[in-house]
């Protein structure tokens, strides 16, 4: 009898961006409430030096959960400069869409483990052609692009709305992005890349 031959199957993108989900998530847990503040502060301060953030007149900027790279250092000082601030909203139905921010008081958790949201009119997916750069979650990025997403695939059907030349810009802790050199994240078709990547340590521009 001849031996059976057994062949080895690359695991699919899928499989391979959910182990990443999880190792990245267990890693965010270990920073410290005030190590992830100082944090945000520097990301707040990087993403004021991009020219398209701040040149610009309205910028969609998602609004963190405790865990993520923070954003709402960033939120207050563009809302402090009279930028009008685009946030993500879920409406009816689980509806896309964007709200304008309108102060801190007015940025709400609607439901356990959903980023806060303002209260404030639902405006449609549409509205996120008004905005001159966007600044988006990721839990990875690598040197081609590629962005990792939570998995519900949100960002990348919101982002197929925004205006052609609009930089779509995602934050990351500096772990999380993979350099020239490292080992490239799993891209599929709907994966929408990343025209730069803000870290602690910088902004990087990606040849999206």
């Amino acid at each position: 009898m001849t031996p059976q031959s057994h062949s080895t199957r690359a695991p699919a993108p899928e499989d391979v961006k959910a182990q990443l989900r999880t190792s990245i998530r267990k890693a965010r847990l270990h920073r410290s409430e005030r190590r992830r503040a100082e944090l945000a502060e520097t990301l707040r301060d990087h993403a004021l030096q991009v020219p398209a953030i701040a040149e610009a007149t309205c910028v969609s900027v998602y609004a963190s959960r405790p865990h993520e790279p923070g954003s709402l250092p960033l939120i207050f000082a563009l809302h402090d400069r009279g930028v009008r601030v685009l946030i993500p909203t879920l409406g009816d139905g689980l509806q896309r869409g964007w709200s304008l921010y309108q102060g801190a008081e007015d940025l709400v958790e609607r439901a356990p483990g959903r980023p806060p949201e303002p209260s404030g009119t639902f405006l449609p997916a549409a509205a996120i052609q008004e905005a001159d750069a966007i600044v988006v979650p990721a839990l990875a990025v690598d040197a081609d692009g590629t962005r990792l997403g939570q998995g519900g695939g949100w960002y990348d059907r919101a982002l197929e709305e925004v205006r052609d030349g609009v930089p779509i810009i995602a934050m990351t802790f500096a772990a999380e992005f993979r350099g020239p050199g490292e080992l490239r994240l799993p891209r599929e078709d709907h994966d929408v890349p990343v025209h730069a990547v803000i870290t602690p340590e910088g902004t990087t521009p990606l040849p999206a």
